[in-house]
Order: structure tokens, then C-alpha cells, then sequence
């Protein structure tokens, strides 16, 4: 009964509605921005918005096809075949390109497919498109997994990133769970999911917003006193202030991630969902489908929910006002927003990567690596070991700040 008298406490307050429609709002306009914004091209211009997408899905299933050493052998020869004719080729001062029917038949409808192909053969941090196949030699096979292993061999062995022996048996065993060959397949939807999760931050502080005065509330009105000397004031009140809040906390922050994650699949749709990220990038070292790696990092984000909601409830304990709890909260959540790592390595780069902020991006594929001892983790199991031992231990310390509040 305290629990939902707690919860409903925070919920009949007007500025709990406030904040929350305006935050679903926000919401629904980040998340659904790429889907108005749109756009795809053929011969006879632009594409944009729903039609763009319907258009891209049709052109992508005729490319849904196991990526085997034997297929990619074919289409490289495709390419080579369309630059062979000096007709179908452009030049504008760089590179050479295929122009009219050949670019439009031959490389538009599956342009992505042959850019993340190129980019397989080309050294680690290089760029490459569908126009570098035109010299890659193939005699003897694309051998394209041989090549992906290789590309894998020398990004661990880079100089700058300053792996240990342990940490470069850590990514090749996982490296060697990746399963093969890839399928490849349209994948829009969950795309634009994994590149957009830091945009929940705005989710996580419209939460932290709402719980502010659950404490520093009960100071500012005075009735701080009456609590306090209340029988179960100090135990059974005080734990049913910490559960009502974190029972908000995720009801509210689920809700939001319904609508992050609802329009761009309501959109994009579904497919692509049991398909290999590595044909976004081959170099990735998770061996998880998109859907998985949706999962894995939307646990993530809870985590950094559950240590945020901590981190709150201790600050308004501790705080005689609400403002005071966001001026701290604020500069912890956000300031990470105007940071950038410059590599992978260091202990400023390796901070980074555990800020609240950061932690709510996926980081895929640049190999984060943790070491402690002769145990070696990957960011995302550091991030999950770092908020769950973060939650533990600031909920107990907001309980016990309130317990031990001197009222005035």
C-alpha cells in the first residue's frame, strides 16, 4: 500500500504529466525524423519518405542472398565486366565511376552491398566503394572471409591500439563465433535503431526530472519532520519512496523506448532482425544479429537507468531542493555529450567510453577493451558490471542519507 501510494504520489503531479508528454514528444520527433527525412535516388530523381522506403525494400530483395565465397567472386566480375567498357565509365579528376544504365542497373540497386564488399579488402580506418573492385584481383577467388580474417589480424595488431596478448585471443575467439557465410539482406529499420540509442539520454532525464522530489521534496515543503517521526517513517516509508520511484522510472522509460524503437520499425519494418551485423561493417567482432544487439545494449541503457535513478534518489536525499538535485545531474549526464574519444586506449578514452552518455552507444566495432588483471572484457560487459555495482551501492546510501536527515 505505501509502494502505491508512493507511485501514484509521483504520478498525479502536474509536472509529472508535463515533463513526460513533452519528453514522448521529443521522442517520437528524434526517432521519427529519419523517416521523414528520407530519401533515395533512381533515374528519375528523389525518393523521399515512406515511398523512399518502400522503394529500397523492393530494390533489397533481390539481394537477399547468402554472401558465399562464390557469390562475391560473381559480382566482383559484374563490376569488373561494367568497367571494362570505356563507355560506362566517368572520371572526375579522383576516381573513376560507372555513369547512366550502368550505374543505374548494375550498381544502384545494390550499391551498399558492393561498398561494405570493397571495404572488406582495404586496410583497417581506409575508406573504400563499389569503384575499387574494378582492380581487386580475383583470379583465384574473392576469397572474401580469408580477406575478412586477415583485415581482423591487422586492426588487432595496430600499433596505436596497444593490445595485449590476452586482449587479442579475447577478440579473436570471439571474432572466431561469428558465423559464416553472412546473410545479407535489408536491415534500414534496426540500423537506424543502433546508431540513434544515445538520443534516449533526453528519455533518462525526464525520469531523473520526475523523481527529483521524491526526498528534496518532502525538505522544501516541511514535511520532512512528520515523516521522519512517523513509526515506519525511517524504514518501511523510506524503501516504499525508493521502489514507487523506480517502479516510475521504468514504466516511464519504457514507455519511451516503445516509441523509440515502434516508429522506425513501424516504418522501416522488421526485417532484417535475424541478420549477421557484419554486413554493415565485417570487421565487427560480436557475433550477434541485429536484434540481439539491440537487446544487449537496451539492457545496457537500463542499467545506466537503474544507476541514474540511484545517483537521484541519493542527491535528493542529500539536497533541500530539486534544482539543486538537477544542477549536479544535469553536467553528469549530458557533459559527455562535448567529449570525443581519440582512440581506444588511455585512461581518458577508456573513461569515456563508461560515462553515462557514452554508455548508451553501441560502440560495435572499435574493439573497446578492458583489462583488469589477467581478466579482459569487452565495453559492453564493463558497462554492465560498472551500473549494476553503481546501483548497489547508491541506493543503500540514499536510504540510509534519508534515514539520518537532521530535520530543521
Amino acid at each position: 500500500m505505501l509502494i502505491k501510494y508512493e507511485f501514484l504520489k509521483i504520478l498525479r503531479k502536474k509536472s509529472t504529466l508535463i515533463v513526460m508528454v513533452a519528453s514522448l514528444l521529443v521522442t517520437a520527433i528524434l526517432f521519427g525524423l529519419p523517416i521523414l527525412r528520407y530519401q533515395t535516388y533512381n533515374q528519375e530523381g528523389v525518393i523521399t519518405g515512406l515511398a523512399g522506403i518502400e522503394y529500397e525494400k523492393e530494390q533489397a530483395e533481390n539481394y537477399s542472398v547468402p554472401l558465399t565465397d562464390e557469390y562475391i567472386t560473381e559480382t566482383i566480375q559484374e563490376v569488373q565486366q561494367l568497367f571494362e567498357n570505356p563507355d560506362n565509365v566517368g572520371y572526375d579528376g579522383y576516381e573513376q565511376f560507372l555513369v547512366d544504365s550502368a550505374y543505374w542497373d548494375g550498381i544502384a540497386p545494390r550499391e551498399r552491398l558492393l561498398n561494405m564488399i570493397a571495404k572488406n579488402y582495404v586496410n583497417p580506418n581506409e575508406s573504400a566503394g563499389y569503384s575499387s573492385l574494378a582492380d581487386l584481383d580475383i583470379s583465384e577467388g574473392a576469397d572474401f572471409y580469408a580477406a575478412r580474417q586477415e583485415k581482423i589480424e591487422k586492426l588487432l595488431n595496430t600499433a596505436s591500439r596497444e593490445l595485449s596478448e590476452k586482449q587479442k585471443n579475447y577478440w579473436q575467439d570471439m571474432n572466431s563465433k561469428v558465423d559464416e557465410p553472412f546473410q545479407y539482406g535489408y536491415y534500414e529499420g534496426w540500423e537506424i535503431i543502433i546508431s540513434s540509442f544515445e538520443l534516449l539520454m533526453f528519455a533518462l532525464l525526464a525520469v531523473c526530472i520526475v523523481i527529483a522530489p521524491v526526498f528534496s521534496g518532502e525538505y522544501e515543503a516541511g514535511t520532512d519532520a512528520v515523516i521522519l517521526s512517523a513509526k515506519y517513517g525511517k524504514t518501511k516509508l523510506t524503501m516504499a519512496k525508493i521502489m514507487a520511484s523506480y517502479l516510475f522510472g521504468v514504466l516511464a522509460f519504457t514507455l519511451h523506448v516503445i516509441v523509440a524503437l515502434g516508429l522506425p520499425l513501424a516504418a522501416f519494418g522488421f526485417d532484417g532482425w535475424d541478420l549477421s551485423l557484419q554486413i554493415v561493417n565485417t570487421t565487427i567482432p560480436y557475433p550477434w544479429t541485429f536484434l540481439q544487439a539491440v537487446l544487449v545494449n537496451l539492457g545496457v541503457v537500463y542499467l545506466v537507468l537503474f544507476a541514474m535513478l540511484g545517483l537521484t534518489l541519493l542527491l535528493s536525499a542529500k539536497m533541500k531542493s530539486p534544482y539543486l538535485v538537477l544542477i549536479v545531474l544535469v553536467p553528469v549526464l549530458f557533459i559527455p555529450l562535448f567529449l570525443s574519444p581519440n582512440g581506444t586506449t588511455g585512461a581518458y578514452n577508456l573513461i569515456l567510453f563508461l560515462l553515462p552518455y557514452r554508455s548508451t552507444m553501441p560502440e560495435l566495432g572499435k574493439y573497446v577493451t578492458y583489462q583488469i588483471g589477467g581478466l579482459v572484457l569487452d565495453v559492453f560487459t564493463m558497462r554492465a558490471i560498472l551500473y549494476a555495482l553503481l546501483t548497489a551501492v547508491m541506493l543503500p546510501l540514499a536510504r540510509l542519507v534519508f534515514k539520518k536527515h537532521q530535520v530543521a
